[in-house]
């Protein structure tokens, strides 16, 4: 099967995980439009970052199918399905301390322009690198702290450089994994703009337990529960179903519609 011609961003056919005698994925089918933005939620232990984990390579399915527009990418490597446009963040900030922002972003950039492991030159004549990196660095609101130290940046910052590493290679389907946990709800709100500014014309999937993020961010959202997949529609739609209320939002949604957020 050819890649580059499914309006299916990612698809999921009958996807199953088991470890050992535990089956954590229970026969999971979904297709996500290539950029739509997802959220997939549910209750601790549903398997969301599980699923995650097999979307990305990091695991490899019992059984069943991955795809990347219409290309089969279960059982390849994570790098190898990052090479083929798909990147993502993790729930435990993931940067590098001893480097600037700046030098931060141009390894995120390096690969995609070419240059692999094997630098013939000095980084710092790598114009297009460099230029990239300069991007980015505006993209996400940190050019004011090109040249400070990662691991002295807030943790709201880290998360924003991590989503800029997280993109500098122009993947095209992004997986975010709890992106703003941790954060205050002014950070959270900022957060939620940054992450719809650089994801424009790509494809999203975000595991979220924050459903202030998950209603304000997502055009669909997916919802796992026991490892299958409850529902998947529109937020309004998820909102509204009983069986969604009754396995996981519970009254915490209706609190949060009535307060607006």
């Amino acid at each position: 099967m050819s890649g580059g011609t499914s309006s299916c961003a990612v698809e999921l056919r009958g996807l199953r995980k088991s470890f050992g005698k535990t089956e954590i994925i229970r026969g999971i089918d979904l297709s996500v439009q290539a950029g739509e933005r997802v959220a997939i939620i549910g209750p601790n232990g549903a398997g969301k970052s599980t699923l995650f984990n097999l979307i990305s390579g990091r695991f490899a399915p019992t059984s069943g199918e991955v795809l990347l527009h219409g290309q089969r990418i279960d059982g390849k490597k994570p790098f190898e399905i990052n090479r083929l446009g798909l990147s993502r963040s993790f729930q435990i900030t993931n940067i590098f301390p001893k480097l600037s922002v700046f030098e931060n972003l141009r390894c995120g950039v390096l690969w995609s322009l070419g240059y692999g492991y094997t630098f013939l030159k000095f980084l710092s004549g790598l114009d297009d690198a460099n230029r990239r990196a300069e991007e980015l660095m505006e993209m996400i609101k940190l050019e004011k702290k090109r040249d400070v130290l990662a691991t002295n940046l807030t943790y709201a910052e880290q998360r924003a450089l991590e989503i800029g590493i997280t993109i500098a290679g122009g993947a095209n389907v992004v997986l975010l994994d709890e992106p703003t946990a941790g954060m205050s709800r002014s950070e959270t709100t900022r957060f939620i703009g940054l992450i719809k500014e650089v994801t424009v014309g790509k494809t999203l999937l975000t595991v979220e337990h924050d459903m202030g993020v998950v209603f304000g961010l997502a055009d669909r959202i997916a919802v796992v529960v026991y490892g299958e997949v409850l529902a998947f529609d529109t937020p309004d739609a998820v909102r509204a179903n009983p069986r969604v209320q009754e396995a996981y939002l519970g009254s915490s949604v209706a609190d949060q519609q009535a307060g607006g957020h």
